[in-house]
């Protein structure tokens, strides 16, 4: 890492970024980190830095090089050049881990896209003297070289993928008007990766959705049908998880994908509270919710894994942020948190949801490609 930031934040930031490559399944070998009153433009880190770099790269055997910025073109080369490592930055290695997440197609799609939208102005420097192509007889100039071939294939490949977005996008919409219909209110979860956003989901609606202790374990948005003990159904929705400094790419791409918090009666935002950024990552989740003009929705800021944190810690916590302390594990402590959505849900008017007949007992309804699983709920102790 290259920052003029204080030590401690630049720790914590490289802290994630290990945690990051780690999700992604590369083994870290070591950190260093540079703090510089004026970053050099051309290759980002010092040259005595970079020296010292190559020689711990030989020592661990390492063959990559993982930086926390951002790093353009020129810089990628210049340190390619001078070390001989493969270099990634932090963006790259994010896309990377939504690559190796993705299972729907419409996953695929948006990973993809935004994977091309990142490669797009890093393509490499083109090479007149052997990329000569398609010129010849009957055409003006030299032709296309392999660069100029290689960009338009790229962007012609983002054209397609967004025509198909285009048709997610229609049919997610189809499918939240047949929510509508039903006039269910919609509970989504939202909040940074690894607060136990898919936990919660399947503590709250007995589900099965999956589940991991990494970072973006999920990626896919699932729904659950949810009947409260006054006997009042809604729908809740497991979302993407956030991350400080999303990419851009990613989030134009995952736009079909966020659009489902646009219906959403009621927000929950989940904070793992024992983690010492905890803060931090609040911050980092509201920004994102400003920059999809989502700020302004009714929201529950539920702090979970309040388990591992100490009880007057805890409730340190709790007041000065006004949160409900829940462990997403264990439906014994859901009781104030299923309150105050009862709460939230009263006012919004509900329609008749299902037949008579189809409410004895569990049961499972589709919506489109998405399960909807119906549970009834004990009233909290």
């Amino acid at each position: 890492s290259v920052t003029s930031a204080d030590r401690e934040t630049a720790r914590q930031s490289m802290d994630e970024l290990v945690e990051l490559a780690r999700a992604s399944g590369i083994v870290p070998a070591d950190v260093i980190i540079q703090r510089l009153r004026d970053v050099n433009a051309r290759t980002l880190i010092g040259k005595g830095k970079l020296s010292e770099i190559v020689l711990r790269a030989l020592q661990c055997g390492v063959d990559l090089l993982i930086f926390d910025q951002d790093l353009n073109p020129s810089q990628v080369k210049a340190i390619t050049d001078t070390t001989e490592l493969r270099v990634i930055d932090r963006t790259q290695l994010i896309l990377d881990i939504f690559a190796q997440r993705a299972q729907s197609r419409e996953g695929k799609i948006q990973v993809e896209m935004a994977q091309l939208k990142y490669l797009l102005p890093r393509l490499g420097v083109k090479d007149d003297a052997l990329s000569r192509l398609t010129g010849g007889i009957g055409t003006r100039g030299p032709g296309e070289t392999t660069l100029e071939i290689n960009r338009r294939r790229t962007k012609d490949r983002i054209a397609h993928l967004e025509r198909q977005l285009d048709m997610v996008r229609k049919n997610r919409g189809q499918r939240r008007s047949r929510r509508t219909r039903r006039e269910l209110p919609i509970i989504s979860i939202v909040g940074y990766t690894n607060a136990g956003k898919s936990t919660l989901l399947n503590t709250l609606t007995h589900s099965e959705v999956f589940v991991q202790d990494k970072l973006f374990a999920t990626l896919d948005p699932s729904s659950r049908r949810l009947r409260f003990p006054e006997d009042r159904e809604v729908i809740v929705t497991d979302t993407v998880g956030f991350i400080r400094d999303l990419p851009r790419d990613l989030m134009e791409a995952f736009a079909a994908t966020l659009e489902e918090l646009d219906d959403a009666d009621l927000l929950l935002h989940l904070v793992d509270v024992s983690n010492p950024r905890f803060e931090e990552q609040m911050t980092a989740v509201r920004r994102i919710l400003e920059q999809l003009e989502l700020d302004r929705k009714p929201t529950l800021l539920v702090f979970n894994k309040a388990d591992l944190v100490e009880p007057f810690i805890l409730e340190q916590h709790l007041r000065r942020h006004g949160a409900i302390a829940i462990s997403a594990l264990s439906s014994g402590t859901l009781g104030p948190l299923l309150a105050a959505m009862q709460r939230e849900v009263r006012g919004i008017p509900s329609g008749p949801g299902l037949p008579v007949a189809c409410e004895v007992g569990p049961m499972l309804r589709v919506l489109g490609e998405e399960k909807v699983e119906e549970l009834e709920i004990a009233p909290p102790a």
